[in-house]
């Protein structure tokens, strides 16, 4: 028997899910949501493409890169970051991936490209799917994987079968762009469809012929911008790939399939027989959660009366619903989506109202993630602003100072490593120290529990701007944000 060959993950975790808001916001988008049994979209795919115990490539927005670092360390993952200075969509992203493979001296390796924005819970199932899919790959195809259709969706793009290759695959005759409703009930009927998945499965060197040949711009612009790319390593764990911002900044903002699949002639279909969903919209989150005998689906502190068909996400505080019917209810602590489930794909005109309007709830959360742990605001008033800042083991802030405002520091869990101008002292449980402006500090967290602590900034300016720094352990620059 033939050895198996090694199968290299990418995983794809662009794009700022705004169909998702308000749980989905630019600064915490959806791949980095717990929306699945506590767990993210980032992380499932991490666990699904696990038993390839191969490491994993990650193609990722830069300002994402250390939530993404947490759930790989979570999930007990290795591999390398390319970090896009720019969203450009999956065609050049897979680009970047298969040039960084190629240069490697890996052309001919088997690189499987899984979108987040995915649940297939059967990961056996997908592993057994994918491996079917391996000599496809090895015949210089480019292997993508196909739904049949159980109902007719115009949410999927469909893929129409061509001539057969065996009785496990066929040829790719035509890709189709999401359809009206009409055109979902033909497509279904005809029973030649299948849904594109979007998860493909190719060697560099079939995909960047392919390119060459199909969208010879996003190929140049991507290696242009990968010959002057930084290469560093992250926290000691990590290899990071920036590619050179201004060469990457040009290229065409493209799909795979627009750039290449709907063109190419190698093409095809391998289908996967398992439950898959793409996590695209708030009807497709809550058709995951159990409904009741009328059709209400509640998560966390939901509640509903006298109800039919309605949704509640609400994992912060209680939400009631009373004498609804086919409605979406998701709860934030700081903002509120109430919608019909017909009209929900329209929430991505809502935030876009809500940027134009400079509405800071449409791109950040009340609680930030930083490299060392995160914050939440929890008060702001005039000259005040109150925090509640969770440091994580080991992590340590930046060394910096304000011009514009001091800060008391409360500690209520945990033991701190103050550093306040030429002193450095310990602050455990229940005690306290004031920060003055202009004073260069630092926080270290170096015990075995997380940190927590109590922030009250006062001054005249309390802008996440206000921040000078002189060292840093996460490559920040000297001015920038928290």
């Amino acid at each position: 028997m033939a050895p198996i060959l090694p199968i290299f993950p990418v995983v794809l975790s662009g794009g700022s899910g705004t169909r998702l808001w308000p749980l989905s916001r630019k600064n915490f988008p959806k791949p980095f949501v717990p929306l699945i049994d506590n767990k993210s979209l980032l992380q499932l795919t991490l666990e699904r493409v696990s038993p390839f115990n191969t490491p994993v490539t990650c193609v990722i927005s830069e300002e994402h890169r250390f939530l993404t670092t947490d759930i790989l360390e979570r999930v007990g993952k290795i591999g390398t970051l390319i970090l896009e200075p720019i969203g450009r969509n999956t065609a050049p992203a897979m680009a970047l991936a298969a040039l960084k493979a190629h240069s490697d001296g890996q052309g001919n390796a088997l690189l499987l490209f899984c979108p987040v924005d995915h649940h297939i819970p059967d990961t056996q199932s997908f592993i057994q799917t994918v491996y079917k899919a391996l000599p496809y790959a090895k015949m210089d195809l480019l292997v993508t994987f196909g739904i049949t259709p159980t109902f007719p969706s115009a949410s999927y793009g469909y893929m129409q079968q061509g001539p057969s290759l065996d009785k496990a695959s066929w040829h790719v005759d035509h890709f189709i762009e999401k359809p009206d409703s009409e055109t979902a009930r033909k497509l279904l009927l005809s029973g030649s469809v299948f849904w594109n998945t979007g998860i493909f499965l190719a060697t560099p060197s079939t995909l960047l012929k392919a390119l060459q040949t199909h969208a010879p711009d996003i190929l140049h612009a991507c290696e242009k911008a990968m010959s002057a790319a930084h290469y560093e390593v992250l926290l000691n764990t990590y290899a990071c790939i920036r590619p050179e911002a201004s060469a990457f900044k040009k290229c065409p903002s493209e799909s795979i399939d627009y750039a290449v699949m709907e063109h190419a002639s190698n093409v095809c279909v391998v289908p996967f027989n398992g439950q898959w969903s793409d996590v695209g919209s708030w009807n497709a989150i809550a058709d995951m959660t159990p409904p009741s005998e009328a059709g209400n689906r509640l998560v966390g502190h939901a509640m509903s009366y006298s109800s039919e068909n309605t949704y509640i996400h609400a994992p912060h505080r209680p939400v009631a619903a009373l004498g609804t019917q086919d409605l979406i209810i998701v709860d934030t602590q700081d903002a509120v989506l109430v919608a019909h489930k017909d009209k929900i794909e329209h929430v991505k005109d809502v935030v876009a109202h809500l940027i134009e309007n400079h509405c800071p709830q449409a791109l950040t959360h009340r609680r930030v993630p930083r490299p060392w742990g995160w914050y939440d605001s929890i008060d702001l008033g005039e000259r005040f602003q109150v925090k509640r800042i969770v440091v994580k083991q080991g992590a340590t802030l930046s060394l910096q100072k304000h011009t514009h405002r001091s800060e008391h520091w409360i500690v209520v869990k945990g033991t701190a490593e103050v550093t306040r101008g030429t002193e450095v002292f310990l602050l455990s449980e229940n005690e306290s120290t004031y920060i003055p402006v202009d004073v260069i500090h630092r926080l270290r967290n170096f015990g075995t529990v997380d940190l927590e602590m109590i922030e009250v900034q006062s001054g005249s300016y309390l802008g996440e701007d206000d921040i000078i720094r002189f060292e840093d352990f996460y490559g920040r620059v000297l001015k920038a944000k928290a």
